[in-house]
């Protein structure tokens, strides 16, 4: 049985600390030279939009793979590399505010 995506929105399958499988929807990747890392921003499909319209954006470490696969996530585990993320998600959100704007 094969998924088949449109190419706008690429998925992940993430196992939460349950053991149950969620798919999540990619919202951007971006490497790092500085950390030597790939970083992934995800949300849950399906995900409830809060108050504010916001929704909870995910964002994991992950090592690509040799083959070019997707590699194994990983948790974000430095401060610094935290600030870097809010940097990138800051920066997407004025992007995206931008577009709505037109």
């Amino acid at each position: 049985m094969v998924h088949e995506h449109d190419h706008d929105h690429r998925h992940i399958t993430i196992v939460d600390e349950d053991g149950n499988e969620q798919l999540c929807e990619v919202i951007y990747t971006f490497d790092s030279e500085e950390f030597g890392k790939s970083y992934v921003l995800y949300s849950l499909v399906g995900a409830e939009e809060d108050a504010e319209g916001q929704i909870e954006i995910f964002a994991s470490a992950f090592t690509p793979s040799e083959n070019g696969e997707d590699g194994e996530l990983e948790p974000i585990e430095t401060e610094a590399e935290w600030d870097l993320i809010e940097e990138v998600l800051n920066t997407l959100e004025d992007e995206l505010d931008d577009e709505d704007e037109e």
